[in-house]
């Protein structure tokens, strides 16, 4: 596939990344409003309006930043507010509320390895329609790939330490849930060392490889477009 410019790898990123980062928060809204948390829909979160959620840092200069320097893309909004209090079964419900957002995640990746495929099959009487949707469907299929696996690591105040707060017995929940003001730090640790990368990088490989087979995207295709967007070609 041809080289991108850098406005053209915005364009293709901009849509992806703001639907990933607002669905994953509606989601735990959503979700904490089944279990009896009205928080989120009072204060006007339960929206896809992404302005609704825009972190500046999280949602504009990370990302861009990140497409800068030609790395992996990702990105966070702010997070929807959840009134553990108000849950029917407190310690339960917050692990299934944390858990919605991965699973809207991987809803998202189905859903843009399906516009990958027809975008792939319209390149080729359409190439003004079908390599632009291509390129789109890959790089939602990759940033929601990232933020699923991400987010299920095991550590608070991501996802997967909620979750699995909320399924230990209280003591240990109680002393995994005192790492949350250090989580930040342990996962940045975790990057600057390459230790996430080791983590993260064939989880999100083996996602992606059972996205491509499950929709039919050819995966030479697939392989090439991921590199150009990468800026690796």
């Amino acid at each position: 596939m041809e080289e991108l410019s850098i406005v053209q790898r915005i364009a293709i990123w901009v849509l992806p990344i703001l639907f990933a980062i607002t669905v994953h928060e509606v989601a735990h809204g959503w979700m904490a409003l089944r279990l009896g948390d009205h928080t989120a829909q009072m204060m006007g979160r339960l929206t896809l309006n992404p302005i609704n959620h825009i972190d500046p840092i999280g949602t504009l200069v990370v990302p861009g930043v990140l497409l800068l320097l030609g790395g992996v893309v990702f990105g966070w909004a702010k997070p929807v507010p959840v009134s553990w209090d108000k849950l029917r079964n407190p310690q339960r419900d917050m692990a299934i509320v944390a858990l919605a957002g991965p699973m809207a995640n991987l809803i998202m990746a189905v859903f843009w390895a399906v516009v990958c495929r027809l975008g792939i099959a319209l390149a080729l009487e359409f190439p003004m329609m079908g390599v632009p949707l291509a390129y789109m469907g890959i790089a939602g299929m990759l940033i929601n790939a990232i933020l699923m696996m991400l987010n299920l690591i095991p550590l608070p105040p991501l996802d997967g330490g909620r979750v699995l707060v909320g399924i230990l017995p209280g003591p240990l929940a109680y002393k995994v849930s005192r790492i949350e003001p250090y989580g930040l730090f342990i996962l940045l640790g975790l990057l600057f060392t390459g230790i996430l990368q080791g983590i993260l990088g064939p989880l999100v490989d083996l996602l992606l490889s059972g996205l491509v087979e499950l929709v039919g995207v050819p995966k030479r295709e697939f392989v090439g477009g991921l590199l150009t967007l990468m800026g690796a070609q």
